[in-house]
């Protein structure tokens, strides 16, 4: 990838590199949600904004870089990429999954997609009264944290669209600097446990690089498939807070797990 890319595209140009569909058809609102960033008013107006290859227009990179082409472009509407090599014109649709820090401008798509993976997902990290989350509060979470460095919210995007993510909450006092709190929302989707795991590993490069040795997790006892999944990526049950939580007029018991890391 071209170093004179603006920062802007540069999630638009790893969702390309991981591609190796021979045509890609993304709305400009699925392109706006993998850059994390609006497009400007040109690449909605004009179909030559698309059709650029040359500076100072930096943007076609994103693409042009995989091999990528435009093929075609409905304008306000979508945009048809083809990528011209050995690859057979038969070959199936493969989905493309990248996972990224969330924007202030995800904040919206967020809170959407967290209220919906409450009423859908089957895996979700704390249960299904989790607080509520606006997109105000979420973007100045997203603001404040992206400035601290010592947290983030990893976002999973599917084919253009958010479908899960992982906050991570680190600590600015010197003695747990180390450690931070994770809580992972998935929405139901069939490729779920892929999702979740690329979220995890995901997390993990990003605790080496800011120097984190140790994640926690709180999970209710009774969600087996949260438990088993931190557990097949290294976390351990560290202790068991009994009748806890009230949910659903039942008093459940919380599992507090954690991963140290070498």
């Amino acid at each position: 990838m071209d170093m004179a890319l603006e920062k802007k595209y540069r999630s638009l140009a790893t969702y390309f590199s991981e591609s190796t569909n021979q045509t890609i058809t993304l709305q400009f609102g699925e392109i706006e949600k993998i850059m994390g960033y609006s497009l400007p008013s040109s690449a909605y107006l004009n179909y030559s904004w698309w059709k650029k290859t040359k500076a100072p227009a930096r943007h076609y990179q994103a693409w042009t870089a995989a091999g990528y082409t435009v093929k075609y472009v409905q304008p306000n509407h979508y945009v048809v990429f083809e990528k011209k090599d050995t690859m057979s014109e038969n070959e199936s649709h493969k989905d493309v999954l990248i996972i990224r820090p969330a924007l202030h401008g995800d904040a919206r798509f967020l809170s959407v997609l967290h209220k919906k993976s409450k009423m859908e997902s089957k895996f979700l990290v704390y249960g299904q009264e989790q607080q509520e989350a606006s997109s105000k509060k979420i973007r100045q979470q997203i603001i404040e944290w992206n400035q601290s460095g010592r947290s983030v919210i990893l976002l999973a995007i599917l084919n253009g669209e958010h479908v899960g993510y992982m906050k991570i909450a680190g600590n600015e006092s010197r003695r747990v600097a180390h450690r931070a709190e994770v809580d992972l929302v998935v929405q139901a989707h069939k490729n779920d446990m892929d999702i979740l795991s690329a979220l995890i590993q995901k997390s993990e490069e990003w605790a080496e690089e800011k120097g984190i040795k140790r994640f926690e997790v709180t999970l209710l006892e009774e969600n087996a498939q949260a438990r088993k999944l931190f557990e097949q990526n290294g976390y351990k049950v560290e202790g068991v807070r009994k009748k806890s939580v009230l949910l659903q007029d039942k008093l459940q018991n919380e599992v507090y797990m954690g991963k140290v890391f070498k």
